[in-house]
């Protein structure tokens, strides 16, 4: 694949035809309002004086007496003011007649028909001579407007759009777009009519083997399916294939990018198809990202049933400041909350996400609170939930970075543990109505300190769902995409460097969800939420790191092996895969697709009490004694030799793959 760039033509320097640039002339002139619809207007009154008379004289076969002369020249005031007034409140003098659509002929055909009527009316109840205007001049009138005001607007858009194109389009350079639907032809058209893009669309491309070849939508024909693309580029010629954002699922994108990649053909994104219709001129072309590469099936809220959850409440997220705690506040602000209050330790964070949120928060109506503060301590939080009374409560904030946990266990105790059991004493105690924990699928048979910690935070939660009011619940879900500490930047960080890319182990691999995807989907589950249900998010498939790391490279234009690999080998803590649920864990399906619900046999609190509190009480001491303390209560953590944790740069998949930091 080429290195991305933009795509340029030959030819003159601008590749501008002299139409257009006379156009381009005069558009900053008659862009003023204060310009244009004056000349519009004077405009309008002549060709309605022009039609008017056209209409009067020709149903009179051009041969019109003096006496029906006087009546043209007493009644053509009238007329033309009655028509200006309805085109003028209809707000055909405010449009812009080089974007004119069949919806502006529709509007056109809607005001002719009212002035055909005033008209008519004026002339029979109005005028001392009534009715002297022939019923067939009024009519053939309405009918000469169309024609002429529609005929001429459209020539505008004929001379800007086809002429223009025509002319500039040799010197474009011919590419390929994915699609054969209703929309694909619209973009194709929209893209072949632009002059500011630097290509034009000779092809369509299935995206299945079931298609109608050469077939031709917005002038465009089908010449083949994914699998041919290598053919048809070669066939017309191009360098490009475009695709629109959302129509090719992860998988299908990867495939079609390997095929180009081979060939040398560029693949660039455009804008959705709603998007590109916006009304801008611009259709703005990306390179291929590695978020495109992992995407899926975009989230679809059940929006009444987290509006019913959300709205007129009162809202705490903690950890606000974190990749996944921010996107929570920004997906539920939609919701308009009465109140969002802001948690965090980092005051820095929770400052921005203030600042971003604040305009829209003053649009909907949100009150906004920032609070800063340590999640373990318990005064804190106490006079947080006194002075604030939240009813919703998402609780994101925690330590997450495996290895550094590995070397801090104390530190995961605290603030995974200590800062949960805090917030979920005070929620029961406060009345709160939903409260949600985000969790990591490092809780599940957890190998390392931070999965541990997870776990065990995951218990106190389930224990205070068995008696509370509060419907407390679980959301657990595997790594998202750019984040802070994400694998990806290290990545394309190593990628600049000229390599090596450093990866744990070959085998290893990791489960991927997008920031918006995994927090659309944890508001999704807190409405779902009855009490005491651990909810599972479909992840997907798992990817292979070195599958990634792979794709990253022929992202970056480089030819694969130009990048060296380099396998560290798993350091402790680390799985070569990740488990979404316990062997012993009951799953069923809820009532959206993409979130699974999971319940414990055996999974009370109660039961371990006693030792939390003796792990809890130690969480200062020496860290051998705090992972032995773990061993007691999670025997499948196997106590490391600390002389084996050395505090080394993070190479990829050695963290979970959201925030580094802790965010409480």
């Amino acid at each position: 694949m080429k290195p991305s760039g933009e795509v340029h033509h030959s030819g003159r320097s601008d590749g501008t035809p002299r139409l257009s640039k006379a156009l381009m002339r005069l558009s900053p002139i008659l862009r003023r309002s204060s310009v244009r619809i004056p000349i519009l207007i004077a405009m309008h009154i002549g060709l309605f004086a022009a039609i008017y008379a056209f209409a009067f004289f020709a149903r009179f076969n051009f041969n019109a007496s003096a006496s029906s002369t006087r009546i043209f020249w007493s009644t053509l005031g009238p007329v033309v003011l009655v028509k200006l007034a309805v085109f003028y409140f209809g707000a055909h003098f405010h449009g812009w007649w080089r974007y004119v659509t069949f919806a502006d002929l529709r509007s056109l055909l809607k005001v002719t028909l009212i002035s055909m009527l005033a008209v008519a009316f004026l002339d029979y109840f109005a005028m001392s001579f009534q009715g002297a205007i022939p019923r067939l001049t009024i009519v053939l009138d309405a009918l000469l407007t169309v024609l002429v005001i529609g005929g001429l607007r459209s020539t505008w858009r004929f001379a800007d759009e086809v002429l223009g194109n025509t002319l500039s389009s040799r010197r474009k350079r011919p590419a390929v777009l994915v699609g054969t639907d209703h929309h694909a032809g619209m973009l194709a058209a929209q893209i072949n009519s632009n002059q500011s893009m630097p290509c034009r669309v000779a092809a369509l491309l299935a995206n299945s083997t079931v298609f109608r070849r050469k077939a031709v939508l917005g002038g465009v024909p089908v010449l083949g399916h994914l699998g041919e693309v290598v053919q048809v580029a070669e066939k017309i010629g191009a360098a490009d294939v475009l695709v629109p954002a959302g129509v090719l699922d992860g998988a299908s994108l990867r495939r079609l990018s390997i095929q180009c990649n081979e060939a040398d053909l560029n693949v660039r994104v455009l804008p959705r198809f709603e998007d590109a219709m916006s009304g801008t001129k611009e259709i703005p072309l990306r390179p291929l990202n590695i978020e495109d590469l992992l995407r899926r099936d975009p989230v679809k809220l059940d929006t009444k049933e987290v509006e019913s959850l959300l709205q007129g409440k009162r809202v705490l997220v903690t950890g606000a400041g974190g990749s996944i705690g921010s996107e929570i506040c920004r997906q539920a602000i939609r919701f308009r909350p009465s109140e969002l209050i802001l948690l965090g330790r980092g005051e820095n964070r929770i400052h921005a996400i203030f600042g971003e949120l604040k305009p829209l928060a003053e649009e909907l109506g949100v009150t906004l609170h920032i609070e800063i503060g340590d999640i373990t301590d318990e005064r804190r939080m106490r006079r947080l939930y006194q002075s604030r009374s939240p009813e919703i409560v998402f609780h994101a904030a925690a330590h997450k970075h495996v290895p550094l946990m590995e070397l801090n266990p104390g530190e995961a105790v605290k603030n995974n543990i200590l800062g949960t059991k805090t917030i979920t004493t005070l929620a029961d105690e406060f009345g709160v109505d939903h409260f949600v924990m985000v969790s990591t699928d490092k809780a599940v048979n957890p190998t390392s300190i931070m999965g541990c910690s997870k776990h065990l935070a995951e218990r106190i939660v389930y224990e205070f769902a068995q008696t509370s009011r509060t419907k407390f619940a679980v959301v657990r879900f595997g790594n998202v995409l750019g984040s802070a500490g994400s694998v990806i930047p290290l990545f394309q960080e190593q990628i600049r460097n000229g390599g090596p890319i450093t990866i744990t182990d070959p085998q290893m691999t990791r489960y991927f969800m997008s920031i918006p995807e995994a927090s659309q989907l944890v508001i999704q589950a807190a409405s779902m939420c009855k009490g005491g249900e651990i909810f599972v998010l479909d992840m997907g498939e798992p990817i292979k790191i070195v599958q990634l790391a792979k794709d990253l490279v022929a992202l970056s234009g480089l030819p694969q092996g130009s990048i060296e690999f380099s396998f560290t080998g798993i350091r402790p803590g680390e799985k070569l895969y990740e488990e979404l649920y316990f062997d012993d864990e009951a799953t069923v399906s809820t009532t959206h697709a993409k979130v699974h619900a999971a319940y414990a046999n055996e999974f009370r609190g109660s039961d371990v009490q006693a030792e939390l509190n003796k792990l809890i009480a130690m969480a200062d001491g020496e860290p051998d004694k705090v992972r032995a303390a773990i061993i007691r209560l999670i025997p499948s953590y196997h106590q490391t030799d600390e002389s084996a944790l050395t505090p080394v740069p993070t190479p990829a998949s050695e963290h979970d793959d959201r925030q580094v930091a802790n965010v409480g």
